[in-house]
This record gives C-alpha cells, sequence and structure tokens, in this order.
C-alpha cells in the first residue's frame, strides 16, 4: 500500500455522512472512514452501505471503523481497528474480502508490535490534543509522532488535532499521510475545506522535499 495523503475520518459531519463523502471523492480523496461511536449497529451499516455506493468506482477507499462485520457487510474496502478491538490477524482470517486492515496505534512500543502484525497502515496519535475521543490517550506531539512514522515499514496516519495550522509541524515531523476529522466535519463547505487541507499538504511536503 503506497501514502495516500489526506484521510479522512467522518464522524458527525454537519453537512451529512452522504454530502460530505460526495465532497471527499469529488476532491479526490483516497482514503475516508466511517467513525460513528456509539451509534446503532443497524445505523452504522445503513450508513456504511450508502458510502460504499457513493465511493463505489472511484478512486477513494471506504473504509469502517472498529467492526470489521459492518465492513464486510457493506462491502467496503477494509476497517480499522483499535488496540482492544479484534486482532488484525484474526480479522484477516475471518474477512478475507475486507483487502485493507488500519490499526491505531499511541506509542512507540505499539508501533514497534504493530510490524509484526502486519496491517496495512497505522494510524499514528493523538498527535496534538482532540475531543473526538471521550477517553483520548496521551498526546504525543509532533516529535514522537514523527518518531513513530519513521519506524513503520508501512503507511502512517498522523491523527488527532491536526488541521491546517497544526499541519505545518506535522509534515515536518515526517507525515506523509495525515487524518482530519473537525476540519472537514464541522464545514459548511466540506470541499473547500478538504481542498484546502490538500493544497497546503502539498506545499508544504514540496518544500520538505526540496
Amino acid at each position: 500500500m503506497s501514502d495516500f495523503g489526506l484521510y479522512l475520518v467522518m464522524t458527525d459531519p454537519v453537512v451529512g455522512y452522504a454530502a460530505c463523502c460526495e465532497a471527499a471523492v469529488r476532491a479526490g480523496v483516497r482514503m475516508v472512514q466511517l467513525r460513528m461511536k456509539d451509534a446503532p449497529r443497524d445505523e452504522i451499516l445503513t450508513v456504511a452501505r450508502e458510502l460504499r455506493r457513493i465511493t463505489a468506482g472511484t478512486q477513494t477507499t471506504f473504509i469502517v471503523n472498529d467492526d470489521p462485520s459492518i465492513a464486510a457487510e457493506a462491502a467496503a474496502d477494509g476497517v480499522h481497528v483499535g488496540q482492544t478491538d479484534m486482532p488484525v490477524a484474526e480479522v484477516r482470517q475471518r474477512y478475507p474480502e475486507l483487502r485493507i486492515v488500519g490499526l491505531s496505534t499511541h506509542n512507540p512500543e505499539q508501533t514497534a508490535a504493530a510490524i509484526t502484525q502486519k496491517p496495512d497502515y497505522i494510524g499514528v496519535g493523538p498527535v496534538y490534543a482532540t475531543p473526538t475521543k471521550k477517553i483520548p490517550d496521551p498526546t504525543l506531539g509532533p516529535e514522537t509522532a514523527g518518531r513513530m512514522i519513521a519506524l513503520a515499514p508501512f503507511p502512517a496516519v498522523a491523527i488527532g488535532g491536526v488541521n491546517l495550522e497544526t499541519l505545518p509541524a506535522v509534515i515536518a515531523a515526517g507525515a506523509r499521510n495525515f487524518a482530519v476529522v473537525r476540519p472537514v466535519c464541522r464545514s459548511s463547505d466540506p470541499y473547500r475545506s478538504i481542498c484546502e487541507l490538500q493544497e497546503a499538504a502539498e506545499r508544504l511536503m514540496a518544500g520538505a522535499q526540496a
């Protein structure tokens, strides 16, 4: 799996899940994740099926958070699991139709352990404080996140408090993939917000490589 840049995590977008996902597809976002914490399973599955319909046949890969059974039932491309969810090897064994399995890591030890588990990509965070989790993990800061990213032999996604203001430090620390939630989900114009983030990342990465 190659680097993909902006990774959109959709949680309660103000314009609705379908409109937010349509904006992501239009903007060429390569990875979108549905994250509906604490919602009833049937509701998550209904939304997941709608987003699968929107992303089908596009360059946008569709991931479901936490639950591989919902991901498989919705015919998603993959699932993203946390440290306390189903292990990566078990996901692959039970749901071979899911071609992508991502894994969250929250410290260097978890990143090192992930190398033996061989997910397709890892999340690294939270880089900065974020209110999107009820019980947040300790904040890493960009330097520690950068060290974790450097350890990974597969794509690593910086997540947690990433926005236009913090993106320069995240890119400078070595991130080539970054996840956002609020900058897009809280926007009444998600397409514009996505494009601003993509353009900023492109400039910053070009500068880092110069």
